[in-house]
């Protein structure tokens, strides 16, 4: 009976090291760590200007895109571009956005500042019934995108 009772005991102590095992080496599911914000995003769009839509740069400024360094190191934005759907695109220029800053691009004219860049267009960029903002880094790699009214769960990458 000693033998059947010591043989038990080392089955159910195998049996728990491989359980200990097997649950260490199983990867935490996503739901255990919360999604990391991205290094840089789109924090938020302007897409209708507030007012008529008269075209004055005064309207068209109130059209903007805000995009969010939430790292402490400053990101080099040279030659990343801002994209709307119809094929709109702003290309950043010589820019450096800082870490833990935000800079907010407006579609009309202005004078560049390191907190609001302007493309310099004539006419509204973002539709307001619905379009996606999407960013993309000098390689053309995709790195977020905002997107409203039929495009709002997610836009093309």
């Amino acid at each position: 009976m000693s033998k059947s009772i010591t043989a038990r005991r080392l089955t159910a102590g195998v049996l728990t090291v491989g359980a200990l095992t097997a649950a260490l080496a199983v990867p935490a599911s996503a739901a255990d760590h919360p999604r990391q914000r991205p290094s840089v995003e789109i924090t938020a769009v302007q897409y209708d200007a507030p007012g008529r839509d008269d075209r004055s740069n005064r309207s068209l400024n109130k059209e903007w895109v805000e995009i969010t360094n939430n790292t402490r190191r400053a990101v080099n934005l040279n030659n990343w571009t801002l994209k709307s759907e119809d094929g709109h695109r702003f290309t950043f220029r010589h820019y450096r956005l800082d870490g833990r800053a935000t800079v907010r691009i407006h579609t009309g004219e202005g004078r560049d500042t390191r907190t609001d860049l302007f493309q310099d267009r004539r006419n509204h960029v973002w539709g307001n019934r619905s379009d996606t903002a999407t960013l993309r880094n000098d390689r053309g790699r995709f790195i977020d995108d905002k997107s409203w009214g039929h495009n709002r769960h997610g836009g093309r990458r």
